[in-house]
C-alpha cells in the first residue's frame, strides 16, 4: 500500500480528496472531453447499510478510495468494505471488516459516513458511536479498535485522515448537544496523541467570546457545538492541518449563547504534531443561520495581484466563496457564488467579516434582522444547508478553477427558546425551527481563484449534494435523482450522462486498474436530500458502487 496523500501512481485515489491539499484533481485524461461521450457502465457493486437509524436510512456519502486496482469504500454505518477490479471488468469481493456496531435505530443521529483512511497496512474507519476501527487491508479482521469519543453525545460521520505517523479524527455531532474536538492518534494502537477543543473552556483563548455568564447558564459553552464533521487538509511544508468547524449550538437560537462563539464557524490551522492553535478565520461570527463551515479547505498557490501566494480557499456554505493567506489566515478576497444572498450587505474588504457585523455586540442580527425569542423571525438566503455544505470542492491547477456544486434557496428561521434543565447530550439541540422557504434548486459553480469571480454556472433543477472531481479538461458529479455527469472543465457544458437510479450525495473519483482509467462513485440513500420533491423521496434506498469506463 503507498503512503497516502502521495501522487507516485497517478492512477490511485489513496485519501478521501486524493491529496493533502484537497483538490481532488486527477491527472488522468485517457476519458477525456473528445471520448467522454463513449463512457459506459462497466459494473456495480452491491452495498449493506441500508438498516434505518434516528432519522430514517442513511445516506451514502463516502469517496471510494483505489490502491492499485483494489477499491475500498464504506457504507453510512462506517463499514469498511474492499473490492477487486484488476481484471477490469468486475467488483470482486474482497472482505467486509465487521466492526461491531450496533445498528440501533434509536440512536436519534443522521446515518451517514464520508469515508476511511489508509494508513500503513490498515483501513481506518470512524463510527457514530465514538469508536475507531483499524481494519488489516489484507484480511479484512480487526487490528485495533478504540473508543475515542467517551462522552455522551459524541462520535462520528467524517472520514480519519492518515498524515504520516498519526490518524486525525473530528468529533462529529455538535448539534447533539455536544462540544467539538479535533485529534490525533497513533496509528499503530489508536492511543489519543493530542485533542484541540473547538469550544474553550473559562479562561482560554477564545472563551471570552462565550458571554454565558450573561444568560444566568455559565455552562452554556459545555454544548456549544463547533462539530468538526469533515476531514481536513494538511500542509506538509508548515506541518499544518486545516479543520472546518460546525455551527454554534442551539443553532437558531443565540439568546442561549451570546458572543461571537469561537471557534465556531471557522477555519483552523493547527499544528500537527502538538494541536496546538496557529491562526483562526471565523466566517459568520454568532451565526444563527446554521451556516457551519466544515467544507474543504482547498489548498492553493497561486499568482493573485501579480504576487505568489499560498492560498487557502473556501466554499463558504453561507453562499461567499473566501480566499485567505492560508500562512497567517489574512483575508484576501471573496465572491458571492449563489444567485440569492440576502443575509449580508457584503464582506467587508479590510477585514472579511460580513459588513454589518458589531464586535461590541453580544448579540448579531446581519442584513436579515434578528430571530428572537419575542417572536422576530427571518428568511434567509442561502438555505439553511448552503450554498454548498459537505459535498467536496475541487480545484483544476491547469485552469486555475475552483469548483462546487450546492443548493440555491432560502430558509425560513424561527427561535424556540430551551430551559438549559432540558437539554440532554445525545439529543438534538436546535433552538428553533429553519424550513424550506419556497421551491429549491440547485447549481454547479467555477470560480477563478486568481480573480476571486465566479467564471460560469450551471443552474440544476434538484438541489445538489454529490460533490465534485476535476480532471484536466472535465469537472465531474452526480445529481440527486439518479444521474451521473461530466462536463466541460472551463464553460460546463455538459458533455456526457447517464441516470443509474440512486440518489447521489457522494463525489466520483477516478483511478486504474489494469492499465485503464475509469471513474468510480457510491450511490444510495436520499436523507435530508430530497428537499420537498416527490420523485426524489420515492426513490428507494439502494446502496451501490458504480464503475465507469471506456470500450
Amino acid at each position: 500500500m503507498l503512503a497516502a496523500g502521495t501522487e507516485a501512481e497517478a492512477g490511485n485515489w489513496l485519501m478521501v480528496h486524493k491529496t493533502f491539499d484537497s483538490n481532488r484533481f486527477s491527472t488522468l485524461n485517457e476519458i477525456n472531453a473528445d471520448n467522454v461521450s463513449g463512457l459506459r457502465l462497466i459494473t456495480a457493486a452491491t452495498l449493506g447499510g441500508t438498516e434505518p437509524a434516528g432519522f430514517g436510512v442513511g445516506s451514502m456519502e463516502a469517496t471510494p478510495l483505489a490502491d492499485d486496482g483494489f477499491l475500498y469504500v464504506s457504507d453510512p454505518w462506517g463499514t469498511p468494505y474492499k473490492f477487486d477490479m484488476n481484471d477490469g471488468k468486475s467488483l470482486k469481493p474482497v472482505w467486509v471488516c465487521d466492526t461491531g456496531i450496533d445498528k440501533d435505530p434509536s440512536n436519534g443521529v443522521i446515518l451517514a459516513n464520508r469515508g476511511l483512511a489508509l494508513s500503513g497496512n490498515n483501513v481506518v474507519t470512524v463510527l457514530n458511536d465514538g469508536r475507531v476501527v483499524a481494519c488489516d487491508s489484507e484480511t479484512g479482521d480487526v487490528v485495533w479498535d478504540v473508543q475515542a469519543a467517551t462522552d455522551q453525545g459524541e462520535g462520528f460521520s467524517n472520514s480519519p485522515q492518515a498524515i504520516g505517523d498519526k490518524i486525525i479524527i473530528g468529533q462529529s455531532f455538535g448539534d447533539w448537544a455536544t462540544r467539538g474536538w479535533i485529534a490525533a492518534l497513533d496509528p499503530d494502537n489508536g492511543d489519543e496523541l493530542w485533542r484541540f477543543y473547538t469550544v474553550p473552556e473559562p479562561g482560554q483563548p477564545g472563551s471570552e467570546t462565550w458571554l454565558c455568564e450573561e444568560t444566568g447558564n455559565p455552562d452554556c459553552w459545555k454544548t456549544g457545538g463547533g462539530a468538526a464533521w469533515v476531514a481536513g487538509s494538511f500542509d506538509p511544508e508548515s506541518n499544518t492541518l486545516f479543520w472546518g468547524t460546525g455551527n454554534p449550538v442551539p443553532m437558531y437560537d443565540p439568546e442561549y449563547r451570546p458572543g461571537d462563539n469561537l471557534y465556531t464557524n471557522s477555519t483552523l490551522a493547527l499544528d500537527a504534531d502538538t494541536g496546538e492553535l496557529k491562526w483562526h478565520f471565523q466566517y459568520t461570527p454568532g451565526d444563527y443561520m446554521d451556516y457551519d463551515e466544515v467544507g474543504i479547505q482547498l489548498l492553493i498557490d497561486k499568482e493573485i495581484n501579480g504576487e505568489e501566494r499560498k492560498v487557502l480557499a473556501h466554499f463558504g456554505r453561507n453562499g461567499i466563496f473566501y480566499t485567505l493567506d492560508r500562512t497567517n489566515g489574512a483575508y484576501i478576497n471573496s465572491a458571492t457564488y449563489v444567485s440569492n444572498l440576502n443575509w449580508t450587505e457584503g464582506i467587508d474588504p479590510k477585514t472579511g467579516k460580513p459588513m454589518e457585523y458589531d464586535p461590541s455586540a453580544s448579540l448579531q442580527t446581519y442584513a436579515i434582522g434578528a430571530i428572537d425569542r419575542a417572536g422576530a423571525t427571518a428568511t434567509t438566503c442561502p438555505n439553511i444547508q448552503g450554498g454548498t455544505n459537505f459535498f467536496p470542492t475541487a480545484y483544476n491547477p491547469e485552469l486555475g478553477l475552483a469548483y462546487a456544486v450546492g443548493i440555491e434557496g432560502c430558509s425560513d428561521l424561527s427561535v424556540r427558546s430551551v430551559d438549559p434543565d432540558d437539554v440532554v447530550a445525545g439529543e438534538i439541540f436546535i433552538g428553533g425551527s429553519g424550513v424550506n422557504s419556497g421551491a429549491q434548486t440547485g447549481a454547479i459553480n467555477a470560480v477563478d481563484v486568481a480573480t476571486g469571480e465566479v467564471s460560469a454556472t450551471r443552474p440544476t433543477t434538484y438541489p445538489m449534494y454529490s460533490g465534485v472531481l476535476a480532471t484536466p479538461d472535465l469537472m465531474w458529479t452526480a445529481h440527486t435523482d439518479g444521474t451521473v455527469a461530466a462536463y466541460d472543465a472551463t464553460t460546463l457544458e455538459e458533455k456526457w450522462s447517464m441516470n443509474v437510479g440512486t440518489s447521489f450525495q457522494a463525489p466520483p473519483i477516478a483511478f486504474t486498474a489494469g492499465g485503464k482509467e475509469y471513474i468510480a462513485i457510491v450511490g444510495g440513500g436520499i436523507g435530508i436530500a430530497g428537499m420537498g420533491y416527490a420523485e426524489l423521496n420515492s426513490i428507494q434506498p439502494a446502496n451501490m458502487l458504480w464503475v465507469f469506463g471506456l470500450d
